[in-house]
């Protein structure tokens, strides 16, 4: 199921693009996608996710943190629209209070983004503190502190359909 917002946003955006009202430097330079040092405080809380309460990753203004699963360990895949939608979490000095795993930054295609145990972090737009509504939407995870180390490698392909299976 997609997230109705995230229909209608790309729509417009598409739309807007089409008309040729977006160009590459416009979309690239974002405010949601720039945080400022003071922001990139991540930090415990609960939330509810799913219908159930969980301690998850936030920054410093509460918003859940999310992984893309798609992304490596040395790239983040978000961009352009998908990035007007989960801003990329940045920052040259991140700090971290009271969770075990390792933050650090990725020079990448969003700046220097935050990474926690190499997964590039994401807010998601339609949330606010203490609410997690991008939850499995377009392959966007919330972190939780537990989460398992990305390699540097490759992140796995999707599984091939069956065959019989029509789309």
């Amino acid at each position: 199921m997609r997230h109705p917002k995230i229909i209608i946003a790309g729509l417009g955006l598409a739309a807007v693009a089409a008309a040729g009202g977006i160009t590459a430097a416009s979309v690239g330079s974002s405010s949601a996608a720039s945080v400022s040092p003071a922001q990139a405080t991540v930090h415990t809380a609960r939330a509810t996710v799913a219908g159930k309460a969980e301690t998850v990753l936030v920054n410093g203004r509460g918003l859940p943190l999310y992984y893309y699963r798609p992304d490596t360990a040395t790239r983040s895949l978000v961009t352009g629209g998908l990035a007007q939608l989960w801003p990329p979490l940045t920052s040259a000095a991140p700090a971290v209070t009271g969770v075990g795993g390792k933050l650090a930054v990725l020079n990448d295609v969003n700046g220097q983004q935050v990474t926690y145990n190499g997964h590039p972090l994401y807010t998601f737009a339609d949330d606010t503190a203490g609410q997690v509504t991008g939850q499995g939407v377009q392959d966007f995870f919330v972190v939780t502190p537990g989460l398992a180390p990305l390699t540097t490698s490759a992140a796995p392909a999707a599984p091939a359909p069956q065959s019989g299976v029509g789309y």
